[in-house]
């Protein structure tokens, strides 16, 4: 395959989070099969292998919960945006995990079946068409397909190679994954005898995802009302919408007609945005197809070079340009169309700081 892609390297953070991640799973699968007999009917002890597939079950939709919780946490406080620097790791483990669930599902109910275990399981139950006695192992088998594909597609070259937007899309079908795991529980371990802890978890779980994407969709609402009054605000007052931040490529300018024909260039580079005019003092070279040299753009035609924050050529040169302010809102770049002094020194928009 030919597609470039630049792989995320290991770092510190990143072994320490799937350290974290590891010791919590194995300290919970540790604590439910010590601890969670003592919690069962006495009447009705159960065996080792039903205790584990209980176990490694409760833990992958557990797991399933905290990386649906990750990203409205992250949206709501950005102290929770560490926990989205390996989510995808996080989401590999639990499709393990959901695939020893399975295996031991297949080798205690199937594993002595005359036909084959897989072609027993999905043959066992058939009765689509009632809810109570609903065939649930589907359900399952439909989440741990979902989570396979997940995990497969989960590496940065399906990223580059699928595009952001398809890559995105493919992966929201985690949702489906998390509505067929609910009802798999709901449809089979809860319609069995009443067991509060396991319903208390359950429901608690749903209340959770639910409640944080209905406040993160709230908050986001009222940033964007926020945003369009801001904008139209400045556009009142004479700016222009200068197109999108993910128009300008890296080190790289987008320019931008005035009505009155001037031409000004708004370039990003080092995470900044600076807007200058398009005309280099030499002989009027399209500076907007220079390119960004230590904060400083250089003219394509005679190499001129100008600080793209204040316009100034580096000492001892003494040529300069004109500059123009910027705003941020949202992903929006507006301009003021008025021209600074040549000289002038604007402060450069922080990518990430928009209003």
């Amino acid at each position: 395959m030919s597609v470039q892609y630049t792989p995320v390297l290991w770092n510190r953070n990143k072994l320490v989070y799937d350290a974290v991640l590891l010791i919590a799973v194995a300290l919970y699968l540790y604590v439910f099969i010590r601890y969670a007999p003592a919690f069962e009917d006495v009447t009705k002890p159960i065996d080792g292998a039903t205790l584990r597939m209980r176990a490694f079950g409760s833990c992958a939709f557990l797991m399933l919960t905290v990386i649906l919780c990750i990203g409205p946490l992250a949206r709501l406080d950005r102290r929770f945006l560490p926990l989205l620097y390996n989510r995808r790791h996080f989401g590999v483990l639990t499709a393990g995990i959901a695939a020893v669930h399975a295996n031991y599902v297949l080798g205690w109910y199937y594993n002595f079946s005359p036909t084959d275990k897989y072609v027993a399981l999905l043959s066992s139950n058939t009765s689509y068409g009632q809810i109570l006695g609903f065939p649930f192992e589907a359900l399952g088998i439909g989440a741990l397909l979902i989570l396979f594909v997940l995990a497969a597609t989960s590496h940065d070259f399906w990223l580059s190679f699928l595009g952001a937007p398809l890559w995105k899309a493919l992966h929201m079908s985690i949702y489906i994954a998390y509505a067929f795991v609910v009802l798999h529980v709901a449809l089979g371990a809860l319609q069995g005898p009443g067991d509060p802890i396991l319903t208390s978890l359950v429901t608690a779980s749903v209340v959770l995802v639910c409640g944080l994407h209905f406040a993160t969709g709230r908050m986001e609402a009222a940033r964007e009302r926020g945003e369009a009054t801001a904008k139209a605000s400045l556009q009142n007052a004479g700016w222009v919408v200068a197109g999108e931040v993910d128009e300008i490529d890296e080190d790289c300018a987008k320019v931008v007609t005035l009505d009155d024909d001037e031409r000004v260039a708004i370039f990003k580079y080092d995470g900044k945005l600076s807007a200058i005019t398009n005309a280099c003092a030499h002989q009027n070279g399209p500076l907007g197809e220079g390119k960004v040299l230590w904060g400083c753009i250089t003219c394509p035609w005679h190499g001129y070079q100008y600080n793209l924050a204040d316009g100034r050529a580096p000492e001892p040169f003494t040529e300069k340009i004109s500059t123009y302010r910027l705003k941020l809102i949202g992903s929006t770049v507006l301009l003021d169309p008025k021209a600074l002094p040549p000289g002038t020194h604007v402060e450069p928009v922080r990518l990430g700081e928009g209003a």
